[in-house]
């Protein structure tokens, strides 16, 4: 068994995300392991290079996790041979010039979405990929969830019957920043730098709709800013222009209708951030992050409207857990191995830049629905 260096240029790791889900609980994590096992039982160990623009914390969080490499100059990454993967997970803003930049230089690509701000970017890039023939991907890992892979048991099972309706509540309270430190950055919340929650949450719900019940073929949203004044990481007070809510409505292929409420400005009285309730005509599933739970029709009790006496049946108590019989891993740590295994060892891949492509598709489309107050269909992408 023979262990294979993979150089990685990381960039956006000082970031929430980037930092916690890439950097700590994949790639250390992944190092920590002992690599990724290649399906011949060689394994890939990754040797990732930090790269951002704040020298100072880019090399504190270098020093922190025992990483030998970082730098503040991303050309002299990008022209250096040793590494052959570019990974971003900066502003939305910054990623089609980046993205550009490192698949010119012949880097295979892995990155957070959206992989642009406009469908137009986001099929120049993946376009550019396609011919320079790396090898790409985006970041799609709420798939990854147990939750999620929970459903799709139930559905592989045929459990539902015939899926007719998919309910999505995302979201809870970010505070404004005033009283209590906000738990996103404020970039999230103006326009001009690219904020907004249709452009962040409806390309994750592309890839969950496309992926587990139907290709999306229209959207009618609705986006709201429901908090017009936020104060940022400053202490200095913004208008927040970008929307922090949208509600909006899906036609699948097959005759799904699919209905999904994503907030910034919510308070969470439900199972989990995200739930998302599948309707069948054999059976009902709830799925958060981590959990899920089933009603079959033969267990589906009668409830009888009456409001004149106090309800005394406990709905929540009706359903039944599926166990957790599988292992789940990070969800985040698991897609970088698969990618990782498609770059060296060539193993099938789904979840490419066009995939990334199709969510920008769907934000654009409803941010269009938005402004104009109708249904917007999506056309078959042209590449």
């Amino acid at each position: 068994m023979a262990t294979q260096r993979l150089g990685i240029i990381m960039h956006g790791i000082t970031g929430r995300m980037g930092y916690n889900q890439h950097l700590v609980r994949s790639i250390c994590a992944i190092r920590d392991q002992g690599g990724v096992v290649l399906p011949n039982g060689d394994k890939v160990m990754p040797d990732p290079i930090l790269v951002g623009r704040n020298a100072e914390k880019v090399e504190e969080l270098a020093k922190r996790h025992g990483i030998a490499r970082w730098t503040a100059d991303l050309g002299k990454a990008l022209a250096s041979p040793d590494d052959t993967v570019f990974f971003d997970a900066g502003s939305t803003q910054m990623r089609t010039e980046l993205l550009s930049r490192a698949i010119d230089a012949g880097k295979h690509i892995y990155c957070e979405k959206p992989i642009a701000e406009t469908l137009a970017d986001a099929t120049s890039v993946a376009r550019l990929a396609t011919a320079r023939g790396i090898r790409h991907g985006v970041v799609q890992d709420k798939l990854y969830l147990p939750g999620l892979q929970k459903i799709r048991m139930l559905r592989d099972a045929g459990f539902f019957g015939r899926i007719f309706s998919v309910r999505g509540e995302f979201g809870y309270w970010v505070f404004e920043g005033d009283w209590q430190a906000a738990q996103r950055p404020s970039w999230n919340y103006r326009k001009a730098d690219g904020g907004g929650i249709i452009l962040d949450m409806l390309c994750h719900w592309r890839y969950v709709l496309d992926n587990l019940f139907g290709e999306v073929k229209s959207v009618s949203c609705l986006g709201a800013t429901h908090i017009p004044e936020r104060v940022d990481e400053g202490g200095r007070r913004y208008d927040a222009d970008a929307d922090d809510a949208a509600y909006a409505t899906f036609q699948l292929e097959g005759g799904v209708v699919a209905h999904i409420n994503s907030s910034w400005a919510v308070r969470v009285r439900r199972d989990d951030l995200v739930t998302f309730q599948v309707d069948g005509t054999h059976g009902s599933a709830v799925a958060g992050l981590t959990r899920c739970y089933t009603q079959h029709r033969v267990n589906t009790p009668r409830p009888v409207w009456n409001p004149d006496v106090p309800q005394t049946m406990k709905f929540l108590d009706q359903w039944e857990e599926v166990p957790d019989n599988t292992v789940y891993d990070n969800g985040f740590k698991a897609q970088w191995e698969d990618f990782i295994r498609h770059v060296v060892a060539g193993t099938p891949w789904k979840y490419d830049l066009w995939q990334g492509v199709k969510g920008v598709q769907l934000a654009e489309a409803g941010l269009q629905s938005w402004a104009e107050r109708r249904w917007v269909d999506l056309p078959a992408l042209e590449r």
